[in-house]
């Protein structure tokens, strides 16, 4: 089966990093800037960042809309962090005027661990991913507040003040993670999110 093509958003944020474990997977990768850049792509990877900054750019380079019809539109979809942000329907704790790409039925409360513990680090159960725990990097991360019954749960935080927030969701070919695998050497996020691209489009 040939590569799937996979657009990473590059307007700020772990753009690098998500491409070099995207094509370790055998995916091929491409920077996604402008709306022309998102023709032919078989899935989408919206980094960790600033959502704000990444929102207010994509409004700026006029993506905001093509990006909201693709995802609409069934284009399999991952976002790590700020990604899982901007693939929210909903918000809580953000900018009155941030917008979103959506197509995450869920609330994802912006910067939620921030005012317990900035930056930690923990062991998440990842449905799906076979070889025990993922260690899961948080940075200022977004946890899910409410999930509709319609969004599958993937991982929620195992023990600390944390304890059982979701911090993993997929819902049909979109998927989030409020955590960094393109950090840590884990490559299983990617994995399952490459080989769900290669059944979505038969790896064309």
């Amino acid at each position: 089966m040939s590569a799937p093509t996979i657009g990473v958003l590059a307007l700020q944020g772990d753009v690098r990093e998500h491409r070099a474990v995207l094509e370790a997977q055998g995916a091929r990768t491409s920077a996604v800037r402008r709306p022309e850049e998102l023709d032919g792509l078989d899935g989408l990877v919206l980094p960790g960042g600033e959502s704000t900054t990444i929102a207010k750019l994509a409004h700026r380079w006029g993506l905001l809309e093509p990006l909201r019809a693709a995802v609409r539109g069934g284009l399999p979809a991952y976002g790590s962090c700020a990604g899982m942000i901007l693939l929210a329907d909903r918000l809580l704790d953000a900018p009155a005027d941030q917008q979103t790409i959506g197509g995450l039925d869920v609330t994802v409360r912006r910067n939620a661990f921030g005012r317990q513990v900035d930056s930690f680090e923990s062991q998440v159960e990842v449905e799906g991913l076979a070889g025990g725990p993922v260690h899961a990097v948080f940075i200022r991360a977004p946890w899910v507040e409410e999930a509709a019954d319609t969004v599958q749960v993937l991982g929620r935080v195992s023990g600390g003040p944390a304890d059982g927030r979701i911090v993993a969701v997929r819902q049909g070919s979109v998927v989030a993670t409020s955590f960094h695998p393109e950090l840590t050497g884990d490559t299983r996020m990617h994995r399952f999110f490459v080989e769900l691209v290669r059944d979505r489009s038969g790896g064309h």
